[in-house]
């Protein structure tokens, strides 16, 4: 019998799973790093207990300072939650040499898995439809480019041991192969120790379905529907949902049983996923099998009711499963969307800093937030980005979908930058509620997703003004606290002349500059909140409301409403299609922006420096890789923006980086 669980994680992982051990009368511990001293799954843990510097390769990664942990304070079992070692077969094997309960596969399974050319040969035998690729031992740069010509391209590079889109590079044609194949053994090497590739074909218009399976000691196994993950961005899944739409009953079961042919293969006990590339005519491929739970994971529970952690540890401490196939129902439809403390505007570009303002929608039977973060903790360079997991549901895809918008419009953080107006702009999209579903989604609809249609968005321009007028007037009032007063006025107002003023804000990489005039006034030095604002042959009159994240404006007799949310000078504004991420521009006072004339050589993030890819006074060419940084498990490429030559190198491969710290000197050719 399970009655203490430690859980080798950390963040939103280690809190979810404290939460179903909670229920279940088990005490939990928590381990953590000098960074995660004061984290929130430390607090919500009943022990927790140090195991080193903030690094994960120096703390959570360390599998001998776990195993100590696990020893010294008495635990039965641990959970290794999804990411660090939850799919390290040493470590599993530690654990049953310790005689401590591992809450995940036999180690068998997770090495037969483990490598993705072993895995690929064994579903091969056990008669699962695998992609077209190489899988071989042979790992030659050599043979491994000969592959890809022979399959042609574009060819999908993957670490064979890897997860979560870790070594993994889309390879479009066969100059970028040397440099792709380098990179990715790099970032593979790093992430799990192992460089080995394979190469399969890319499918250019599949979507990513996948089943989740389980099974227990007894020889029963079932499958619990799917989830489409098809939404992603490097590699990574962005908005899943389950069950997947428009998927026929038939290609369900049979994907279903698939899994479950996979699993077994193995001998798999527990909670694993089988991951398939699903293509439109109805054929699926294996991808590979993640021997642990998923990050996607409340999706699935949402849609049948069942704890899958509570199914973890019950199957780890040897009972059946609490249910057959044919007792598993699906009912309504949920959407998880990963909040993200990144800037897509910037290549999805991890963001750190302190959580200012952290405000989740209200939580209730449709509306779940997994997260492991409070309001005024560090979004640090150390680990992955994930502030959150919004988790919604409802009666079926359209419903769920509106508590998706709505909860997003929600959902305020300031402090960093977050993808929370990209998520509103893929849900609010015509193609993803029209259930147009591929993985490359978001290249295929970037036009969309990151507006430039100024004629389109004119229209948004008052609501816009609004916003910025009405913020700027509640800022003056805070700071002066006389509204009669007129030097309180935030309309530019002069004595003896018209309470006029020029508003300038940048949206859609457009600049706007909108003539606005007082109407109305109710008295000589009185605020008033109705204006005239034109652009160019547009005239509107506009007047408004404003509270904290709500925003009413009566634009010529139209009175709507909508949310907000502002981050210094740049604002979002939430309409039923897109969110309009725009800046207010401040007047130039001719003070120079030393990051900005730095041509873009300035440490984008907070990092460590991978490699040096050119040699001081090389030519190279415009887009050459000349520096390769690593931050948040992501690497970041500092490229060429003409043909020249790097003058000096200001750091080495192995040294830390501050964020906008100047990198190196490049000369332009003439």
């Amino acid at each position: 019998m399970i009655k203490k669980i430690l859980i080798a994680n950390r963040g939103e992982i280690a809190c979810r799973v404290i939460k179903t051990a909670r229920r279940m009368g088990i005490a939990t511990v928590a381990v953590y790093s000098d960074a995660d001293a004061n984290a929130l799954h430390v607090h919500k843990a009943d022990e927790s207990i140090h195991i080193g510097a903030a690094p994960s390769k120096e703390s959570y990664l360390v599998a001998d300072r776990i195993i100590e942990a696990a020893k010294k304070l008495n635990v039965d079992a641990i959970h290794p939650g999804y990411g660090f070692l939850s799919e390290n077969a040493a470590f599993a094997e530690k654990c049953k040499q310790n005689n401590i309960i591992f809450i995940g596969p036999p180690t068998s399974a997770i090495e037969a898995m483990g490598s993705k050319s072993a895995a690929k040969h064994i579903m091969e035998k056990a008669g699962v439809p695998l992609v077209p690729g190489y899988h071989g031992d042979d790992q030659s740069e050599s043979l491994l480019k000969k592959s890809a010509d022979d399959m042609g391209y574009p060819v999908l590079l993957k670490a064979a041991a890897g997860g979560g889109g870790k070594g993994m590079r889309l390879v479009n044609a066969e100059q970028e192969f040397k440099e792709a194949l380098a990179a990715a053994k790099r970032e593979a090497s790093a992430s799990f120790g192992d460089d080995t590739m394979l190469v399969e074909k890319y499918l250019t218009q599949p979507r990513h379905v996948e089943i989740q399976v389980f099974c227990d000691q007894h020889g029963n196994g079932v499958y619990l529907f799917e989830r489409d993950c098809s939404v992603q961005r490097r590699h990574q899944k962005v908005i899943e949902e389950a069950p997947a739409p428009g998927l026929a009953p038939d290609i369900r079961q049979q994907m279903g049983e698939a899994a479950l042919k996979a699993a077994q293969a193995i001998d798999y006990v527990g909670a694993g996923t089988v991951e398939f590339l699903y293509d439109k005519d109805g054929s699926f491929y294996f991808m590979e099998m993640n021997t642990r739970l998923q990050v996607e994971h409340p999706v699935t529970e949402f849609i049948t009711g069942e704890d899958l952690v509570e199914w973890q540890i019950n199957v780890a401490q040897g009972q059946p499963l609490p249910k057959k196939q044919n007792e598993l129902s699906m009912h309504g439809h949920a959407f998880e969307a990963r909040i993200y403390a990144e800037d897509p505007e910037n290549d999805f570009l991890p963001s750190t800093g302190r959580l200012s303002l952290l405000q989740p929608p209200q939580e209730d039977r449709h509306v779940r937030v997994d997260t492991g973060v409070l309001e005024g903790d560090e979004v640090s360079v150390y680990y992955d980005p994930m502030i959150a997991k919004l988790v919604v549901w409802d009666e079926d895809r359209d419903k769920a979908l509106q508590r998706l918008l709505k909860a997003l419009r929600e959902y305020y953080i300031d402090g960093v930058a977050t993808n929370i107006e990209f998520l509103y702009n893929v849900a609010a999209s015509k193609p993803f509620r029209e259930q147009d579903l591929v993985t490359t989604f978001i290249e295929k609809n970037k036009q969309i997703l990151f507006a430039d249609d100024v004629s389109a968005n004119v229209e948004k321009l008052p609501m816009m003004a609004a916003l910025m007028l009405l913020s700027e007037q509640q800022q003056t009032l805070k700071s002066d606290g006389d509204p009669t007063s007129p030097w309180s006025l935030p309309t530019s107002w002069r004595a003896n002349e018209l309470h006029q003023q020029t508003l300038k804000l940048h949206y859609a990489g457009n600049d706007f500059e909108l003539n606005v005039s007082v109407l109305n006034d109710r008295q000589a030095g009185l605020t008033t909140n109705t204006w005239t604002v034109s652009y160019r042959s547009n005239q509107w009159v506009i007047s408004g409301e404003l509270s904290e994240h709500s925003l009413m404006v009566n634009l010529d007799g139209h009175r709507q409403r909508f949310t907000w949310s502002q981050r210094d000078n740049q604002f979002v504004l939430f309409a039923a299609d897109e969110a309009y991420h725009f800046t207010h521009q401040t007047p130039d006072l001719g003070v120079e922006d030393d990051a900005a004339s730095g041509q873009g050589f300035n440490a984008p993030m907070n990092g460590t420096v991978v490699e040096l890819t050119v040699e001081a006074g090389q030519i190279v060419e415009k887009g050459a890789t000349l520096m390769v940084m690593e931050a948040m498990k992501m690497e970041h490429s500092i490229k060429a923006p003409a043909k020249g030559k790097v003058t000096s190198f200001f750091y080495q491969a192995g040294e830390l980086v501050d964020g906008g710290a100047p990198l190196l000197e490049f000369e332009q050719d003439e």
